[in-house]
């Protein structure tokens, strides 16, 4: 039986690689992103793969978020892939000039809207067969990790998704469902810049090997894409 994906930030970065990936591999993805109509990349995937159905989300939208789950309410969702996020730290801004409101937005995004997204998505993953929760987070939310300080924003929306997601998946194991916390690398993308180490496509292959792979045992676990235990 064909299994199926929901991804949200689906139009590019990992978002458009995990769509790829997953559409290449056989399944169905469900390719959510907030403006199908510029989306131009992930277009060209839908025609090349009939199995990708996009869909208009804004993840901070939770309006939204509650329609969407109801216009798939007849769905068996396999994995619910959170990878929408943003970065609003910007240099110059810290102490004595942070944006309190950009600093709101990037917790309500990065760590509310996932959780939010999984709410509002249970019933379907209780339908399908791999009742997975996937979020794409950062080592950057790790305190252990943090020796250079900066990106104050960013660094406590994932420490705050990290924290949220593991305590979902205490909750959540009783009704059989999985939560799976990605540390993607640091990626070749709009967001990760041109310095970056890895490319997406092997970043992706990587976190694609972890949702393979992944058991129960596993649940709220912490984990960089190449298998190895992310430090929290």
């Amino acid at each position: 039986m064909q299994k199926t994906v929901l991804i949200t930030g689906a139009n590019r970065g990992l978002g458009l690689e995990f769509s790829r990936q997953y559409a290449e591999a056989g399944w169905r993805v469900i390719a959510a992103c907030r403006a199908p109509d510029a989306a131009k990349e992930l277009a060209a995937l839908a025609l090349e793969y009939n199995s990708v159905q996009i869909e208009t989300l804004d993840v901070a939208d939770f309006a939204q978020v509650e329609a969407l789950a109801e216009s798939l309410a007849e769905e068996a969702i396999d994995v619910l892939l959170n990878n929408a996020g943003v970065y609003f730290d910007k240099s110059g801004q810290g102490l004595g000039a942070l944006d309190y409101q950009a600093w709101s937005r990037t917790l309500w995004v990065n760590a509310q809207a996932p959780v939010k997204i999984a709410e509002a998505f249970l019933p379907h993953l209780e339908r399908g067969a791999d009742k997975l929760i996937v979020a794409v987070s950062s080592l950057m939310g790790s305190i252990a990790d943090n020796t250079s300080g900066g990106s104050l924003f960013y660094r406590s929306s994932k420490a705050a998704l990290n924290a949220a997601m593991h305590s979902l998946a205490l909750d959540l194991a009783p009704r059989g469902i999985g939560v799976l916390i990605l540390h993607p690398g640091w990626v070749k993308t709009d967001m990760g810049g041109p310095n970056a180490l890895i490319e997406a496509a092997e970043s992706v292959a990587g976190m694609r090997q972890r949702i393979k792979f992944f058991d129960l045992s596993q649940s709220g676990q912490f984990i960089r894409f190449d298998g190895a235990i992310a430090p929290w």
